[in-house]
C-alpha cells in the first residue's frame, strides 16, 4: 500500500512538472521594434540634438500568469550616462488584466490612447508620455529595454507625482512575472 502511494504520489508530480514545462511562458514584442535590432527614427525623441518623430512603438504580451491583476510597462536605458541611474523613457502603471497590448502612439502626454485606468508617470525628460532613444552623439547604441511586469494588485499604491525610481520600486514589489525585448539605438 504504502509503495502504492509513493507511485501515485511520483505520478501526479511528474504530471505536474510536465505541464508546467508546456505551460506557453509569458513573453512581450513588438511589431515596430525587433528585439536587439534599431529602433526607427519614428520612434526617437525629438529633443536633445535628436530629430525623431517621438511616437510611443506598440508593445504586446501574451500568457501572462495566473493570478495577473493588472500589467505595467517600463522602458529604460541602462547605458545613459547618469552615472549609474539609467534613463526612463516611458511608465505606463495600472494597466487592466483585459489588456494584451498598447498600440503604436499610446504614449502621448496626455494618455488618450491607453486603456482606461492606465496611467503615464514623468520619465527621466521631465514629463509624463513616451519620451524616444536620444543618446549622446558618438556613444555605442544604446540598450533600450521594454518590459512588461504582470502585477498582483489592480493598482498600483502611488502618490500623485512619483519618481520613475518609487515607480520601479513599487512595480517590482508586486511583479508575479515579467517578459522583456530590448531595441538599440545610437547616432
Amino acid at each position: 500500500m504504502k509503495l502504492m502511494l509513493l507511485r501515485a504520489m511520483g505520478a501526479i508530480a511528474a504530471a505536474a512538472a510536465v505541464s508546467a514545462a508546456s505551460a506557453a511562458p509569458f513573453t512581450a514584442s513588438s511589431g515596430d521594434i525587433a528585439g536587439g535590432k534599431p529602433i526607427a527614427n519614428k520612434f526617437v525623441f525629438n529633443g536633445f540634438g535628436c530629430k525623431g518623430d517621438n511616437v510611443s512603438p506598440a508593445v504586446a504580451w501574451k500568457n501572462p500568469p495566473a493570478g495577473t491583476k493588472s500589467f505595467a510597462v517600463l522602458v529604460h536605458d541602462p547605458d545613459a550616462p547618469t552615472g549609474g541611474a539609467g534613463w526612463w523613457h516611458w511608465l505606463v502603471v495600472d494597466i487592466p488584466a483585459a489588456t494584451n497590448s498598447l498600440p503604436q502612439g499610446a504614449g502621448g502626454a496626455d494618455g488618450a490612447g491607453l486603456p482606461a485606468g492606465a496611467r503615464q508617470v514623468t520619465t527621466d525628460f521631465g514629463a509624463a508620455g513616451w519620451g524616444g532613444p536620444c543618446p549622446p552623439t558618438g556613444d555605442k547604441p544604446h540598450h533600450y529595454n521594454f518590459t512588461v511586469y504582470a502585477l498582483k494588485v489592480d493598482k498600483l499604491e502611488l502618490p500623485q507625482n512619483p519618481t520613475a525610481s518609487l515607480v520601479g520600486f513599487m512595480v517590482n514589489a508586486n511583479a508575479i512575472a515579467k517578459a522583456r525585448f530590448t531595441g538599440l539605438y545610437g547616432r
